[in-house]
């Protein structure tokens, strides 16, 4: 049965003058202050952050910062690269590379800015049961670079066994390469390289300016310190070895990396980038190592020498 006094209690409400203006006039008020809708014609970019402001100074010091620490490997590939001509010119390919670099950095840097889209989409896709992966142009060259580098890695240390006399290697290492040829290689690398710090550098500015002052600053650091590293390679011989492990886990790292960025799967298992943090810790680890056993070798050696000095006195 229907309720009567319900039927005559809602006609009441309704049949109010004031009853359905108090209940459509919040309803009216929200419709009013609703904000409007927002259209992509609206939608305005971050101003670009200046290079003189307080902000843009700061941003340039950590992106400087950012550079040298990322470059740490460069330097490596690059005194070891540097070897192959003669000692005489092996300065000026170390400047000519990096300067050229610089360059090609800022050209790049403008390219990505510009088409990071086209990089990151991938071009080829791959879908099989052990392997599935998604190749993009940034993943590409990032495997190709990591590929370049372990091989180049196993390729030294390999001679290095391999020789018999050290004068022998060092002459070989001298002679081995034009210095066109060593220039093109050390500015394909640079590149390589620098990948990695102009997407970081991506994401602390949107300056051009900013990022290519960094680039520029941080080239010529690169610059400084390359004869330093390289005369520090060739006068402590036994460190050449460890720069070489260096090299080698720097191209396991930007082969992962790459695999990370195409999303590899092998047999359903996802390719994980090597962390920075791994590889500075590794890094840690490997220089360690190698100065607590230099420092040993040395007291064994001091030590044998006191005994075979005693042993004609004991005769």
């Amino acid at each position: 049965m229907i309720d009567l006094d319900l039927c005559s209690t809602v006609s009441s409400i309704f049949s109010h003058p004031f009853s359905l203006g108090m209940l459509t006039e919040p309803l009216m008020m929200l419709a009013e202050t609703a904000p409007p809708e927002v259209t992509a014609g609206d939608l305005v970019e971050p101003a670009e952050e200046s290079l003189f402001s307080i902000g843009g100074i700061l941003t340039l010091g950590m992106l400087i910062v950012l550079q040298a620490v990322l470059g740490f490997d460069n330097l490596l590939y690059i005194s070891i690269e540097s070897k192959r001509v003669e000692e005489s010119k092996q300065s000026m390919v170390r400047k000519w590379g990096i300067g050229l670099a610089i360059v090609f950095r800022i050209v790049l840097l403008f390219v990505v800015v510009n088409l990071i889209k086209l990089l990151e989409d991938p071009f080829l896709n791959l879908i099989s049961n052990p392997l599935e992966m998604h190749v993009s142009g940034h993943s590409l060259i990032v495997i190709g670079g990591g590929a370049f580098i372990l091989w180049t890695a196993i390729k030294e240390i390999y001679h290095l066994l391999a020789v018999s006399d050290l004068g022998e290697e060092g002459d070989k290492g001298e002679k081995g390469n034009s210095v066109a040829k060593a220039i093109s290689l050390i500015v394909t690398m640079n590149l390589v390289f620098s990948f990695d710090s102009i997407l970081s550098a991506m994401a602390l500015t949107n300056s051009f300016a900013i990022m290519a002052t960094a680039i520029v600053l941080s080239g010529l650091l690169m610059i400084w310190l390359a004869d330093h590293v390289a005369e520090f390679l060739k006068k402590n011989r036994m460190y050449e070895v460890l720069g070489l492990f260096i090299l080698f886990i720097v191209g396991v790292m930007l082969v992962s990396e790459g695999g990370h960025l195409a999303q590899v799967q092998l047999f359903g298992y996802h390719v994980e980038a090597m962390e920075k943090s791994t590889f500075y810790f590794v890094l840690a680890v490997l220089i360690i190592v190698d100065v607590v056993q230099g420092r040993y070798q040395k007291k064994l050696l001091a030590q044998q020498a006191k005994l075979r000095a005693a042993a004609p006195q004991a005769k």
